[in-house]
């Protein structure tokens, strides 16, 4: 395996990379691609749970993710910790997304769909559009973020990206032999979804049918891709 990184996938909170594109990340990993998670919340408010604090929540929420992360075989996690329901279009968050592309210099970089329509987690949106800014043109230009380059970042171009949840897709990925271990990363999230119960196996295996629809495979994960030109 090289030391070139395939995919980053750039996630709002914990979890979510799990449910919008784990089975592509355990079939990636598999071929020997390096696969690189970007946590962007500590999702320190996802729970019923009137016993659990904010801090502790965030703590179990990080070991989740790292366990999830390794039943994946993902490379690197990085947890950029901003607060959960707390993510803003803002110079300092944009930044954090273009260090860290230009750090590890992905060939895709995979996040949510901000153009969902209608009900969509406002995290969701503000993660997927300051992403794609960070990826273009900020992480290109030289002269976006000087700053960096005094830390030894270099301009990178990434070369595609792929969004999931989103209500036009034009890729899909084949899960059909990985959905077992896309499953087993989510049952990680244990504050999230307990021990994935039979009834969201089988919902989940459903939805990753209707995705493959019209394939030769049988479930797939789903996400609109864009091709970068420059």
């Amino acid at each position: 395996m090289n030391d070139e990184i395939y995919l980053m996938v750039i996630s709002p909170h914990p979890d979510d990379c799990e449910f919008g594109i784990a089975g592509t990340v355990a079939r990636l990993t598999r071929e020997g691609k390096n696969v690189v998670y970007i946590i962007c919340t500590n999702g320190n408010k996802g729970t019923s749970d009137r016993s659990l604090t904010p801090e502790k929540l965030a703590i179990i929420r990080e070991k989740e993710q790292l366990a999830a992360a390794r039943v994946l075989g993902v490379k690197e996690t990085v947890f950029l910790k901003y607060p959960d329901q707390g993510l803003e279009d803002c110079h300092e968050f944009r930044r954090d997304l273009v260090r860290v592309i230009r750090r590890f210099k992905p060939y895709v970089v995979a996040t949510s769909d901000p153009y969902r329509k209608y009900m969509w987690h406002r995290d969701h949106r503000i993660a997927g559009m300051v992403a794609a800014d960070a990826v273009f043109p900020y992480s290109r230009d030289h002269l976006a973020y000087p700053e960096l380059l005094e830390e030894g970042l270099e301009p990178h171009k990434v070369r595609e990206m792929w969004f999931w949840g989103s209500d036009d897709p034009n890729l899909k990925q084949d899960i059909t032999d990985t959905i077992d271990i896309k499953l087993d990363a989510l049952k990680c999230h244990k504050s999230q979804v307990g021990d994935v119960p039979p009834e969201m196996r089988d919902r989940m295996k459903e939805f990753a049918r209707m995705n493959a629809q019209g394939e030769k495979f049988e479930l797939a994960e789903a996400f609109h891709r864009v091709q970068m030109r420059y």
